[in-house]
Order: structure tokens, then C-alpha cells, then sequence
């Protein structure tokens, strides 16, 4: 089985993938993580080199290389990936997606405290993350809400509130996971 955890940048996908993937004993492939690894370059440089638009062709394919290199595992997405091309579409074909729907202002906090990690946030001042945030998640959220199952992504601060909202999730769907 393959899980996809969609959601806005900051919103926990890779802490909350991550941790599922390890109570499920089955992979877990952080999307981005996976296509620095393949083109051998950082998000924020194939951004500089390729622009958006070059990029998110890029993120198409190593999408589609990801999903086809592993039979089970959850794959954390970036936070545009359900946003171009039939990228959701070919997500809900393929598995069952998990939309980690985190709150505006938990958002917010998070790319403030991590401010210089993004490319589509480096650099900006406090009240232009959160212009950012509110205008991107408008676009994108109709997107995130073709996902087949919604979670909380709030309460994703500690180990014990990662292990604890994990835990809720898996119980919370026994027939997919017992």
C-alpha cells in the first residue's frame, strides 16, 4: 500500500510521514529529499537554475519515479506537489492520500522559526511569510482537499506528540491498518 501526505509547506509532512512509515514497518521517501538525492542538486538550486516552472516538471518525474520504486511506502510530497500538473489525480490513483491539514497560524509560526529553509520563503520578513501563506494556501487548498483522508498537523512539537498522533491515526482507520 502506498500513502501520500499532502499539505501546505510547514504543515509536518515529513515528521508525521516519517514516524507513520516506522510504526507501519514499511518505507518512507521524503519527495524532496528524494529528488536532491537522484539530480544531485539542493531544492533551492534547481530553483535558481530552473525556475518554478523547470522545477515542478522536474518534481513530475521523480514523483513518478518514486511511487514506481517502492511497492508500500508512505512518501511525504512538497507542498506544491497535489498543485501542478494531475499530480493529485495520479496521487489518488496510486494510493491513499493523507491530507495534514495544519492550522494557519502553526504554519505561520513554522516558517517564521525556519525562515532561510525555503526557497519561496528565503529571505522574506515576518509579515510577508504570512501575505505568502494566506495567498498560497487559498490556490492550493482545493487541491489538498481532493485528498482522500484529512489529519491534523498541529500537535507535531515533540516525540511523545508525534508517537501520540501517529498512534490516534493508525486507530483511528483499523480497517486499513490492522
Amino acid at each position: 500500500m502506498k500513502l501520500f501526505v499532502v499539505g501546505y509547506m510547514a504543515s509536518g509532512k515529513t515528521t508525521f510521514g516519517k514516524a507513520l512509515a516506522e510504526k507501519l514497518g514499511t518505507t518512507f521517501i521524503d519527495l524532496d529529499q528524494y529528488i536532491e538525492e537522484k539530480s544531485s542538486k539542493t531544492i533551492s538550486q534547481i530553483f535558481l537554475d530552473l525556475g518554478e516552472e523547470g522545477f515542478r516538471e522536474l518534481e513530475k518525474e521523480y514523483l513518478h519515479d518514486a511511487v514506481m520504486s517502492e511497492p508500500d511506502a508512505v512518501i511525504a510530497c512538497g507542498g506544491g506537489t497535489p498543485c501542478f500538473f494531475d499530480n493529485m489525480e495520479f496521487l489518488n490513483q496510486q494510493g491513499i492520500t493523507i491530507f495534514l491539514e495544519t492550522s494557519i497560524p502553526v504554519l505561520i509560526s513554522r516558517l517564521i522559526e525556519e525562515n532561510n529553509k525555503r526557497p519561496i520563503m528565503a529571505g522574506k520578513s515576518d509579515d510577508e511569510i504570512r501575505q505568502k501563506v494566506l495567498s498560497q494556501l487559498c490556490d492550493r487548498l482545493p487541491h489538498y482537499l481532493e485528498a482522500k483522508m484529512k489529519w491534523n498537523g498541529d500537535d507535531l512539537n515533540s516525540p511523545q506528540e508525534i508517537d501520540a498522533n501517529v498512534e490516534n491515526f493508525i486507530n483511528s482507520y483499523p480497517s486499513l491498518f490492522r
